[in-house]
């Protein structure tokens, strides 16, 4: 009976690790799955330029520091967090056959490690508290616009007192084995430097053995059970871009931002209704290369690497907080359009989660997104150029106006206009060009 409850411990954790892998992996097949429901898209060439980008970027947080104060927290925070997690590996190896601190062989190399930890998870506790102030105290204002509703905002304050704990649970730690090694206690070898957690030990005063170990298993297994909990919880939080940035950087867009694509079918239309030889009663030469739909109107006409950047999006709002149809009043919002298409992805990722058709009669243009948001865009790509992931809400704003143009002849009056004097006057004024040039008579 003794043999089995000595090994009882490493069979929970290894049920509990298996089955945060095993949730993990669904979590990733479904998201894979999702996210190739988007239309086929090339974005495999010029790879020097993509990794440089993504070590720029997604790495080196270039854009993350053009705002100073939140980008030097962001790093520290980004840092600390995916640092201190490194121990992770040791937590999950004694886990799983029953060892402590089964690094510790390494010496005085193991004493700086754990010494660095602390002090990063110290940093990490401050810079958590200066977003939590940030955001519910100062409340910067693109924390609150209307998309930010009852989940999103609780969703980010979540993931703070998340980390407080999971940090505050670390120094636990290592605070109470650090004063079982001072007290000589069996199996709680010497090892490791405690530069912070040794502030804590006055908490410990006057405790027996027992009661210490007690504190450090509870602890040692708050904080394990905490970090496989955060792991599957990215799916559905915002903070899935801790997993997604570096390839949703990768495979972002190189050209330059003013550069729009083409649709080919248009450009051949255009090209034939120019050429004077061309037989405007001819069939098609490439019928078959036609698009069934021209633009979206839902998240499957979109590409895979727009759906990818709809589970990437941080919900930061930096796009929104530059965008100038926003700041006049406008309903456009760059970060509503990512948030409205991953929660549409979702609708219908969990259709088929339930082995339903996707086709619910609902769609992104519409039941998501407005025209008044999609007319308001001044095509300025002040959104792309204030990611600080790669995101490129314009190109699903654009796809979007393409299917309300030429699937659906719907636009605004003043477009319409404008388009009718370009056919008829060459211009979107409604002024002839003999007219227009009587301002050239007159000066001579």
């Amino acid at each position: 009976m003794e043999n089995v409850l000595e090994y009882l411990p490493q069979v929970l954790f290894i049920l509990a690790l298996a089955y945060a892998v095993y949730f993990f992996t669904r979590n990733v097949n479904r998201l894979k799955r999702n996210i190739n429901l988007g239309k086929e898209q090339n974005r495999s060439d010029r790879k020097k330029e993509r990794l440089k980008k993504m070590m720029r970027v997604a790495l080196g947080q270039s854009k993350m520091v053009v705002k100073p104060i939140a980008g030097f927290l962001h790093v520290i925070v980004y840092v600390g967090f995916v640092i201190i997690n490194i121990e992770v590996l040791e937590i999950i190896i004694d886990g799983v056959l029953g060892t402590h601190r089964i690094f510790s062989f390494i010496g005085p190399v193991y004493d700086v490690l754990i010494a660095s930890f602390e002090i990063l998870a110290f940093l990490v506790l401050a810079g958590v508290i200066l977003f939590w102030t940030r955001r519910n105290i100062t409340r910067i204002k693109r924390f609150f616009a209307r998309e930010m509703t009852a989940w999103p905002k609780n969703d980010a304050n979540n993931i703070l007192y998340f980390e407080v704990v999971l940090m505050l649970l670390f120094l636990t730690m290592n605070a109470a084995d650090h004063q079982l090694q001072i007290n000589g206690a069996a199996h709680y070898v010497q090892a490791g430097a405690f530069p912070i957690s040794k502030f804590l030990l006055p908490l410990f005063d006057n405790m027996t053995n027992e009661a210490l170990i007690v504190i450090e298993r509870a602890a040692w297994w708050l904080h394990i059970l905490g970090i496989l909990f955060f792991l599957n919880y990215l799916y559905y939080s915002k903070h899935l871009h801790i997993l997604l940035a570096f390839p949703n950087v990768y495979f972002s867009r190189l050209d330059p931002k003013g550069k729009f694509n083409n649709n080919e079918t248009v450009t051949q239309e255009v090209k034939t209704m120019m050429d004077p030889n061309a037989d405007p009663y001819a069939e098609p030469e490439n019928d078959g290369d036609v698009p069934d739909k021209f633009g979206a109107n839902d998240v499957t006409d979109l590409s895979w690497f727009q759906l990818l950047s709809a589970y990437t999006c941080t919900e930061c709002g930096r796009c929104t907080s530059e965008c100038p149809a926003n700041q006049t009043g406008k309903l456009l919002s760059p970060r509503k359009i990512m948030m409205d298409t991953r929660d549409r992805l979702e609708e219908i990722s969990n259709h088929l989660n339930k082995g339903e058709s996707m086709d619910d009669g609902k769609s992104l243009l519409g039941d998501y997104i407005s025209k008044e948001e999609l007319w308001a865009c001044t095509t300025c790509n002040a959104c792309v150029e204030a990611c600080p992931v790669g995101i490129d809400p314009l190109s699903i704003i654009m796809e979007m106006r393409q299917y309300l143009m030429m699937e659906k002849s719907d636009a605004s009056p003043e477009l319409n206009n404008a388009m009718s004097n370009i056919e008829n006057n060459a211009a979107p004024w409604p002024y002839n060009q003999q007219d227009r040039l009587k301002w050239a008579e007159e000066t001579n």
